[in-house]
């Protein structure tokens, strides 16, 4: 991910349009792989292939047979992922002059990190049983592991640098940094600084280091689902998600956004990224609406905005949700279900903003669906249905994707259409061993931050500064973290973004007297919605290139039709049982105050109810809707007072004056 730089307004919009034009060119990301491996040379597509088989038969091993040593297959993990991720991203393909003759001399660079990775992977699995006799920060680091640590973290930051992003990579280079150079830093922030072999000790060895529980998730649980993403998505079940979006809004006013929103919702929380969903979904809905009559940079934002929620869309949540659930100790089930009412308020706010807009500009029915019929294809959905069903009943994790995953397998069978061929097994397991890699990246590099966060004792000091603003103002002080979550979420993945304002802000917020769950979901929703939050709006700028729309405005555009996404965070803090964390009259309640918040804010944005809205009475529904957040009886009535005297108004008005659609 890129920073846009813009030395004034007119540069800044050009930039960003030129940047939105060049992502609507790519590819989407199954496209792109299959044509990479398609067209890269057969003894790399060989051993990418015996590699992703590899790696698969490794992770089948230690969860249906026998776990090995920890100190022997977290390794073995990260390995094979860093493996997979310089076959797939060699830097003679990276080089600017693909003509030259001296470029394939980059294959001597990639070839010195794969024997680095060998030895790497055989230092763990030889001195793994002495490891777990190891005891951190007394034993005495041998000059083989400081070896073995130093290419551990060259390694993991040049693999950070190809398939993450720069910010990332300086994001951990600062932290290293703070480490060495903490001590000459006045004030607060003031760190007595670490020696070299302590540093070293800390990435490798400590619980907090590279193999702590970020990369932990990757290993147990993250990787069995990016093996089901991909085998569900390509053995027909992502087609049926877009097609049934489709079929369900074609009868219904503005039904090409609301395709959109249903149909992005779907495939989003199982692909866990935005900008893919965008690539993926919009090439079909943003047309739809514009030709129905949204403006493109609506039926832009209304694509990004709807793709980027499918990360808080229970049941899978894209990857955030097996994050979470190994940092904070709770049961994936748990927080998949506590999610669900804030999700519901983030999809149905957007689902009557389209219906508010598409009777303000006088648009009607969409294209009716003339796709295949979605009903016979229905049985293709049947692995994630059970995949919910399993993980409800009990079974572990990783064992429901599997079976899922074979499931899938099975289902595309039944039809020619679906049925995959030897060649399309392979290349479907070579992409899930690529996705699983590309989260093993960042969830392990994270680990070096908040190894030398944790030992310099940062986020303590972070807390203390949280906790005095709380002290004036709980409110206030949620506002600081949101900032801080914004800000990495703009420059991060949304992985990424968590683990590190997890560390940073988490304790500070819990400090204050939230509960974990709940502090945790808090950081979460601000990390995702940073994905269409200007000036970095990656999501947003992807669907401005594909409207032929200004990214400028797009990427405000969403911002604004997003808004709930930025009050829902507030709401769930001051009001837990909308998390399903209370009695059922308190989350009756809880659901009632934000279903009316919902409409509210919905109205507002839209600017239409029952009749275009003057800045004034816009104005009112939207304070209607900020007074919910007010933990307070008498706030949630003038609230209610307020909006629907606000809605009887409109109705009344709006019956007496004839309207005329606005011209979009």
């Amino acid at each position: 991910m890129s920073t846009i730089d813009k030395k004034d307004k007119a540069a800044g919009s050009k930039t960003m349009d030129e940047r939105a034009a060049e992502l609507a060119k790519e590819e989407d990301e199954d496209s792109k792989v299959a044509r990479l491996l398609k067209k890269m040379p057969k003894w790399r597509y060989w051993a990418l292939a015996l590699l992703s088989v590899a790696m698969t038969a490794f992770q089948l091993y230690i969860k249906l047979v026998k776990p090995m040593q920890p100190w022997a297959q977290l390794p073995l993990h990260l390995c094979f992922a860093l493996m997979v991720v310089v076959l797939f991203n060699p830097m003679a393909e990276k080089c600017k002059n693909q003509e030259s003759k001296f470029k394939n001399l980059w294959w001597i660079y990639d070839g010195i990190i794969m024997v680095c990775i060998v030895f790497i992977a055989y230092h763990f699995l030889t001195q793994a049983n002495a490891l777990n006799l190891r005891i951190y920060n007394v034993d005495r680091m041998t000059t083989q592991d400081i070896i073995v640590s130093v290419m551990l973290l060259a390694i993991m930051m040049e693999a950070v640098r190809r398939v993450v992003s720069l910010a990332l990579f300086f994001v951990l280079a600062f932290f290293m940094a703070y480490s060495w150079f903490g001590q000459y830093i006045p004030g607060l922030f003031r760190f007595a600084g670490m020696s070299f072999p302590q540093f070293c000790e800390t990435l490798l060895y400590s619980q907090n280091g590279i193999f702590g529980s970020p990369l932990s998730a990757s290993l147990n649980t993250l990787f069995y689902f990016m093996i089901f993403g991909a085998f569900f998505a390509n053995c027909g079940g992502g087609d049926v998600l877009i097609n049934m979006g489709l079929k369900l809004s074609d009868k219904s006013v503005g039904g090409p956004a609301k395709a959109a929103v249903l149909s992005s919702g779907l495939i989003g929380m199982i692909s866990g990224s935005a900008q893919a969903n965008v690539s993926t979904t919009g090439v079909f809905t943003i047309p739809l609406m514009k030709k129905a009559g949204y403006k493109p940079e609506e039926a832009g934002a209304i694509e990004s905005v709807a793709s980027t929620g499918g990360q808080i869309m229970p049941p899978i949540m894209g990857t955030g949700a097996f994050i979470m659930a190994e940092m904070i100790g709770v049961p994936y089930i748990k927080i998949a279900t506590t999610a669900i009412i804030p999700a519901m308020a983030y999809y149905g706010a957007v689902f009557v903003l389209v219906h508010l807009l598409a009777k303000k500009y006088g648009i009607g029915q969409g294209e009716k669906y003339v796709g295949d019929p979605v009903l016979p294809r229905l049985y293709r959905l049947l692995p994630i249905v059970l995949l919910v069903v399993f993980i409800c009943i009990g079974m572990s994790m990783p064992r429901a994707a599997l079976y899922c995953t074979l499931l899938a397998l099975v289902l595309s069978m039944v039809h020619s259409d679906t049925r995959p061929s030897p060649k399309k097994i392979l290349n479907t397991l070579i992409e899930g061993v690529r996705q699983s890699a590309n989260i093993a990246i960042p969830t392990g590099a994270c680990g070096i931050m908040i190894g030398i966060v944790v030992r310099s004792g940062i986020a303590v000091k972070i807390a203390k500064l949280i906790g005095q603003t709380g002290g004036q103002s709980l409110l206030l002080a949620l506002v600081v973290a949101a900032i801080g979550c914004l800000l990495l979420g703009m420059a991060l993945p949304t992985v990424a973004a968590y683990l590190i304002a997890n560390t940073l802000f988490c304790s500070s917020i819990m400090g204050l007297g939230v509960q974990t769950l709940v502090a945790n979901m808090f950081i979460f929703y601000f990390g995702v919605i940073a994905q269409i939050t200007p000036p970095v709006c990656l999501a947003s700028f992807t669907a401005a290139g594909i409207a032929n729309a200004s990214a400028w405005k797009t990427g405000w555009k969403a911002f604004s039709f997003a808004i709930v996404a930025f009050i829902a965070p507030f709401l769930f803090v001051f009001r837990p049982a909308m998390l399903l964390l209370g009695t059922p009259w308190e989350i009756a309640l809880a659901c009632a105050m934000t279903a009316c918040a919902t409409f509210f804010l919905a109205c507002s944005v839209a600017g239409y109810m029952q009749k275009t809205l003057s800045m004034v009475e816009r104005a009112l529904f939207f304070v209607a809707a900020i007074m919910f957040l007010a933990p307070a009886v008498w706030s949630d009535i003038a609230a209610i007072v307020l909006g629907f005297a606000l809605i009887a108004w409109c109705v009344v008005s709006g019956r007496k004056t004839k309207q005329t659609p606005v011209t979009p």
